[in-house]
C-alpha cells in the first residue's frame, strides 16, 4: 500500500444548507438611521451621514446624536425611539459595549437591517466571541439582517446609498457601474475602491462583510447575482463557514450568467493561519476551495492585478468566444512578447493564411504579416490603411480576441480619438469579439473606448493575460446532470480491514478483485486454487496499513504450496513487527500485472466546510511528491469526472504515452462518479478513504481497485 492520500482527515461536519433572504433593506432602504452620528468631519460617525448627502440618497436620513440639532443638513434626533417614521437600515457607529443594546432597540422598533462598524468582537478573543454569539442569536431571533460587526460597510451606488466610512468614496463614484464587490476584509474593500477611483471605474454595489455574524460572503454573491446592474462579481475571501451556502450562491450566479472572480487568500498553511486570526474565518483546505470554485464556475485569480483586471474586463468588454488571438502591433519586439504571453496563457496566436498575408503586404509592403501582424509605427499616420489591415486580420480567422499595441499613438485627445474611431467601426462590424488596445491614452479617450466595449490596458502583456484568463475561465453552465443518490449501507466503525473495504466498494459499484479472507495458511491455499493462479497473499489486519514495509505481502504465487508457505511467512512477519495488531488472517486475491495499465489513486476526504470531496491522481511520485491531484465535491456525474481526469498535469499518461496503449478513461470516470455517490451517501460516517493503487487498464479492459483503506467514524459522531 502506498502512502495515504495527501488530503488531511477532518471530523467537523459541514454547516447547514443554503437559505438566502433578500437584502432589500440593506441595499435599497427607504430610510437610514445613523447611531453614533457626528458632525465632526473625519469621525467614523460623520462620514456616512455626509456620504448619504453627497450621493443624493433619496430616502429619509436620521442622524442619532443627543447633543446635536443638525448634522450634514439632516435634522438630528436624540435617540432611536425619537424617530417618528419606520427605519429600514440602521448604521451602528458606537463602541462595542453598547452595540447589543442598540441592536435590540433597533429590532424592537422594526428596523429590518443593520450595519455594525464597531470592532471588538470575535476577532479579539473569547469575550468577543461570546458577545458576537449573542449578536448572532439576536439576528436569528428577530429576523433583522446584520452586516458585520467589524465591517467597513456597504454601498449601492446606483441607489445613492453609501453606508460606509471608507474615505475612497470621494470623489463621488458615478452611477451605472457594473462591478459588484463582496469582500470579507473592509480594508481590502477600501483598497479596491481606491483602485477603481484611479481607473475611473464604478461599482454597482460594494459589500464588506466583516465578522459575518449574519450576512456572509455567500449572501453577497447571491444578492449580486440577481442585481440587473451587476455584470461581474468580484469576491475577496479568506474562508467560508458554510460550504453549502457558498456553493448555492455560486450556482445562483452561474445560473444568472454572472461571472464570479475570486481572490481567495490563505493558499499556504501560514496564510491560512493569518486569515483565521484576522477574521475568525474557518479557512479549510485551500486545495478544496480551489476545486470548489472551479467546479461551480468561479475563476480564482492568483494576484490582485489579475483579479481586478478581470473584473474590469467582464464589466466593460466581452469574453473571448475561443482561444484564438490576433495580435496587432506597431513594434515587432512587443509583438514577440505578446505572442510569448499568449502561448504561455493558453491562447493560440494562429498564423494568417497565405492569402491574408499577401493582402497585408499589398497594403504595406514592409509589414510583418504572420501573427503578430506588425503594422509598424508609420501606419498610425495612415488610419485608412490601418483599418484595412485590421479587417484583413478579422476576416481571415475566427479570432476570439484581437489585441493591439499602439504604443503612444493615442497620447493626446486628438490622436487618440482618431484611432478610437477605427476601433469603434471594428466593434460595429464585429460585436462579439474581445477587443483590447494597449498604449498611452488620455482619460477621455479611454472612456470612449470603454463605452464601445473595447478594453484599454497600459501594458500589452496585461491585455494578453486578461484575454487568456477569460478564455480559460470555467464554463458558466453546469457540466451534465447529477447522478442518482446511492442507497446507504451499514458501515462498520473504525479502520476497516482491506477485505471489508473492498467488499463495500464493490457493493457501491466500483470494480474490485475477487479478494478472499483466509483464517490460516491451509485455507489460503484452498482459496488460491479456487481463484486461479497466480495470486497475491497479504496480511489481513485493520491495524497494518503499510503491509509491504513489514514483509506482509507475497506476490506472484503460482501453486498451493507457494501460497501456504507465503501465508506462514506473512503471518509470522506481522506477529514480529506488529505484535499488538489485530490479525484476522490472510487476504488472497488474483495477481494482476500492474504493467498492463496505469496506476492511479482515488480518495475521499470529508472537508469541514464543504463535506465529502473526491480526489484523483496518478500513483507513485505524482501524488506523493508532485501533489498532482484533482478534487471535486461529491456527488458528480460522468461529465465532471472526465473534466477532473483531464485536469491533472499527468493526464497525457492516460492517453497513451511512450508507446503505451490509451487507458480505459471511461471506466475510470465511471469509478470516480460511483465513488462520489458513495461518499455523498455516507458523508456523516466517512473519516477517510484511499484506493491505492486503482489500476486503469488499456481501453476496453476496464479498471480495478487493488488496495483500499477505509476509516469510518462513529454513527453518532
Amino acid at each position: 500500500m502506498s502512502a495515504p492520500s495527501p488530503l488531511a482527515s477532518a471530523r467537523q461536519r459541514p454547516a447547514p444548507g443554503p437559505d438566502f433572504s433578500p437584502l432589500t433593506a440593506l441595499l435599497t432602504p427607504r430610510s437610514v438611521a445613523i447611531v453614533g452620528a457626528s458632525g465632526t468631519p473625519g469621525k467614523i460617525g460623520a462620514i456616512p451621514v455626509a456620504m448619504l448627502r453627497e450621493y443624493g440618497f433619496p430616502g429619509q436620513v436620521f442622524p442619532v446624536n443627543p447633543k446635536a440639532q443638525e448634522i450634514s443638513g439632516y435634522r438630528a434626533v436624540p435617540e432611536l425611539a425619537a424617530i417618528d417614521a419606520p427605519v429600514d437600515l440602521a448604521i451602528v457607529a458606537i463602541p462595542a459595549a453598547g452595540v447589543l443594546e442598540t441592536l435590540e432597540t433597533c429590532a424592537s422598533l422594526g428596523t429590518r437591517a443593520a450595519v455594525v462598524f464597531s470592532s471588538g468582537f470575535a476577532e479579539i478573543g473569547e469575550d468577543g466571541v461570546v458577545a458576537q454569539a449573542a449578536m448572532a442569536d439576536l439576528a436569528r431571533r428577530t429576523g433583522m439582517r446584520i452586516l458585520g460587526p467589524n465591517t467597513l460597510g456597504v454601498a449601492n451606488i446606483n441607489a445613492g446609498l453609501v453606508a460606509s466610512f471608507c474615505p475612497f468614496f470621494r470623489p463621488r463614484f458615478a452611477a451605472g457601474g457594473a462591478i459588484g464587490l463582496v469582500s470579507q476584509s473592509g480594508a481590502f474593500g477600501g483598497y479596491v475602491a481606491n483602485l477603481a477611483q484611479d481607473r475611473g471605474l464604478s461599482f454597482s454595489s460594494w459589500i464588506t462583510t466583516g465578522n459575518e455574524v449574519d450576512i456572509d460572503v455567500a449572501d453577497g454573491i447571491a444578492c449580486l447575482a440577481e442585481d440587473p446592474g451587476t455584470r461581474v462579481i468580484l469576491v475577496y475571501m479568506e474562508g467560508a463557514r458554510s460550504g453549502p451556502r457558498l456553493i448555492a450562491a455560486l450556482e445562483r450566479a452561474r445560473d444568472a450568467g454572472k461571472p464570479v472572480v475570486v481572490l481567495k487568500v490563505g493558499r499556504t498553511e501560514v496564510g491560512a493561519e493569518a486569515a483565521a486570526s484576522h477574521t475568525a474565518s474557518l479557512a479549510g483546505s485551500d486545495a478544496v476551495y480551489d476545486a470548489i470554485l472551479r467546479q461551480y464556475g468561479a475563476y480564482r485569480a492568483r494576484s490582485v492585478a489579475e483579479w481586478f483586471e478581470l473584473g474590469y474586463a467582464y464589466a466593460v468588454g466581452r469574453p473571448p468566444k475561443n482561444a484564438k488571438v490576433g495580435l496587432i502591433t506597431v513594434s515587432g519586439g512587443v509583438g514577440v512578447m505578446m505572442a510569448d504571453e499568449a502561448v504561455s496563457g493558453g491562447l493560440d496566436p494562429a498564423p494568417l493564411g497565405p492569402t491574408a498575408q499577401e493582402r497585408i503586404r499589398e497594403i504595406v509592403p514592409f509589414a510583418g504579416t504572420r501573427n503578430p501582424v506588425d503594422v509598424t509605427g508609420q501606419m498610425i499616420g495612415d488610419l485608412g490603411r490601418f483599418a484595412e489591415m485590421v479587417e484583413v486580420v478579422l476576416a481571415e480567422h475566427d479570432y476570439g480576441s484581437i489585441i493591439c499595441f499602439n504604443a503612444g499613438a493615442g497620447h493626446t485627445d486628438e490622436s487618440g480619438f482618431r484611432i478610437q474611431k477605427v476601433w469603434q467601426d471594428v466593434r460595429t462590424h464585429h460585436p462579439d469579439a474581445f477587443i483590447a488596445v494597449s498604449g498611452a491614452v488620455t482619460p477621455p479617450v479611454r472612456r470612449a473606448y470603454e463605452a464601445d466595449g473595447c478594453l484599454v490596458f497600459t501594458e500589452p502583456d496585461a491585455a494578453v493575460r486578461t484575454a487568456a484568463a477569460m478564455a480559460r475561465s470555467p464554463v458558466a453552465a453546469a457540466r451534465g446532470t447529477m447522478p442518482d443518490p446511492m442507497p446507504r449501507m451499514e458501515l462498520p466503525e473504525g479502520t476497516l480491514d482491506e477485505r471489508t473495504a473492498l467488499r463495500l466498494l464493490g457493493e457501491a459499484g466500483l470494480p474490485v478483485p475477487d479478494a478472499r479472507a483466509a483464517p490460516d495458511p491451509d485455507a489460503a491455499a484452498l482459496m488460491a486454487e479456487e481463484i486461479g493462479f497466480p495470486v497475491v497473499v497479504k496480511i489481513l489486519s485493520p491495524d497494518i496499513l503499510h503491509k509491504s514495509d513489514i514483509g506482509g505481502v507475497a506476490l506472484n504465487l503460482r501453486s498451493a504450496e507457494e501460497v501456504r508457505a507465503a501465508a506462514v511467512r506473512v503471518l509470522a512477519a506481522a506477529r514480529t513487527h506488529a505484535p499488538d495488531a489485530r490479525i484476522e488472517g490472510c487476504l488472497v486475491a488474483p495477481m494482476l500485472d500492474t504493467r498492463n495499465g496505469v496506476e492511479t489513486i482515488l480518495g475521499v476526504h470529508v472537508d469541514p466546510v464543504f463535506g465529502p470531496v473526491v480526489m484523483f491522481g496518478l500513483g507513485g511520485i505524482f501524488v506523493e511528491v508532485l501533489q498532482d491531484v484533482a478534487l471535486r465535491l461529491a456527488p458528480f456525474g460522468l461529465e465532471e469526472a472526465h473534466a477532473m481526469i483531464g485536469e491533472i498535469r499527468g493526464a497525457a499518461l492516460l492517453s497513451g504515452a511512450r508507446g503505451r496503449p490509451p487507458a480505459d478513461v471511461e471506466a475510470l470516470a465511471q469509478a470516480l462518479s460511483d465513488l462520489s455517490r458513495f461518499a455523498a451517501a455516507h458523508a456523516d460516517r466517512l473519516e477517510s478513504l484511499d484506493i491505492n493503487p486503482f489500476l486503469v487498464r488499456p481501453r476496453g479492459e476496464g479498471a480495478i481497485a487493488l488496495d483500499a483503506v477505509l476509516v469510518t467514524r462513529r454513527g453518532d459522531a
